[in-house]
């Protein structure tokens, strides 16, 4: 018997994405025009927030980077924690 569901896409992507957006539910402070996602650093993952779009955000964003990295290891996201402004490097946070 074959169970097929079409309704329910199960790909990497879409898991990720899952993730992605269950982090930015549970962290609470991300504004919307934060861009969330992934890089691959060596042989990890590592969470980026991408600031361009808020850089008013910034220093809320530092002063709750503990919270920030236990969401985001709770859901095995990554250890890390990069801040950037588009392809810059802001800060970084284990």
């Amino acid at each position: 018997m074959s169970y097929q569901y079409s309704s329910f896409d199960c790909t990497c992507t879409n898991f990720e994405q899952a993730a992605l957006n269950r982090f930015r539910s549970l962290a609470g402070i991300l504004p919307s025009n934060c861009r969330v996602f992934r890089e691959n650093w060596h042989y990890s993952s590592v969470l980026c927030l991408d600031l361009v779009n808020c850089p008013a955000q910034i220093e809320t964003l530092h002063d709750r980077v503990r919270a920030l990295i236990e969401t985001s290891q709770r859901l095995g996201l990554g250890n890390a924690i990069i801040f950037k402004m588009g392809n810059k490097i802001i800060g970084w946070h284990r």
